[in-house]
């Protein structure tokens, strides 16, 4: 099945504008910008919503405004709204597990300790597709908090984007629903070393 609607996940302000918890959001936001999507908010599904063509496809976006650990409340409600299936969802979403500068595409698998898909998948399941933005892991998980809602180092920040401009290379792919060679495309992506 071909995506129909991506999200991403991060948390709303300008405080956490470009903290990594938000690399969900700068996914969404760069495709916006560059398919000159217009994305406006939208009380019903308690976030900021778009809708436009994507290398052919019609293509919904959706940037909660719930807060990371709410995600739930904006995502599911607009699943159900126009009856998207979870092999056309696609969530975008930072991932301590991966060094900053990879990015993963995985279908189905747990949460992970990730609080937006820990909100998300009791009321969808877990068999949609995940875009795993990596952000590193700063060693010991009393730290976690704190590097996730902080800025990214210069260099970490140039390894992000040059992995989601990789994501973006893979689109066609994934709007097509060939989703098995967006994800060897996706993975196979080396970053900085």
């Amino acid at each position: 099945m071909a995506i129909k609607l991506i999200v991403g996940l991060g948390n709303p302000g300008q405080q956490y504008m470009f903290t990594r918890h938000n690399a969900g959001f700068w996914f969404v936001h760069h495709l916006a910008q560059q398919f000159n999507i217009t994305l406006s908010p939208d009380k019903k599904f308690h976030g900021v919503t778009g809708r436009g063509q994507i290398h052919g496809s019609d293509v919904r976006l959706l940037m909660p405004l719930t807060f990371m650990n709410k995600s739930g409340q904006s995502v599911v409600p607009m699943v159900n709204f126009y009856g998207i299936q979870n092999d056309e969802l696609l969530i975008a979403h930072d991932e301590l597990d991966i060094p900053a500068g990879s990015i993963k595409l995985k279908t189905d698998g747990g949460h992970g300790g990730h609080n937006g898909l820990r909100d998300i998948t009791p009321h969808i399941g877990n068999d949609f597709h995940r875009l795993r933005v990596g952000i590193g892991h700063p060693g010991h998980k009393s730290k976690v908090s704190g590097h996730v809602l902080s800025k990214a180092s210069p260099d970490e920040q140039i390894a992000i984007d040059s992995a989601l401009s990789a994501a973006f290379e893979a689109l066609p792919l994934l709007l097509s629903g060939d989703i098995e060679k967006a994800r060897s495309q996706i993975n196979s992506f080396k970053g900085p070393e």
